[in-house]
């Protein structure tokens, strides 16, 4: 049997957090959403509030999933989401969450950590 490739895991860990998601009444906005070098894996709603999902997906307990999600990561996602609500010219209230899968044999893990950051402000002048 073939091993599947990272690009097909993370596919399928995209699929599966989409799943969850609207099993849990997300309406989803955007799948893989790009702007520029940024993307955003899901894009959803919850009452009144734009989700921002990034999803992470690995088939070893090595490192959490969730880990990878590194400030630079965070900075790109926030970068994504002004312009996501610019482009849609929405104002509403926005979250950053992650999705964490982890896929050993015939068993997955599913971690959702809603809040999972908050932007930063810059106290530069």
């Amino acid at each position: 049997m073939e091993t599947p490739d990272k690009s097909q895991i993370g596919k399928w860990g995209e699929e599966t957090a989409r799943t969850y998601l609207e099993n849990n009444g997300y309406e989803i906005l955007e799948t893989n959403w790009h702007c520029s070098h940024k993307e955003v894996d899901i894009i959803a709603k919850i009452k009144e509030t734009i989700v921002f999902v990034e999803v992470k997906t690995r088939t070893t307990t090595f490192i959490n999933p969730a880990e990878a999600v590194n400030l630079q990561k965070q900075k790109l996602l926030i970068a994504a989401a002004n312009s996501y609500m610019r482009s849609k010219g929405l104002d509403a209230n926005v979250r950053f969450d992650i999705i964490s899968i982890v896929k050993l044999n015939n068993s997955t893990n599913l971690e959702h950590i809603p809040d999972a950051f908050y932007p930063r402000i810059s106290r530069r002048r």
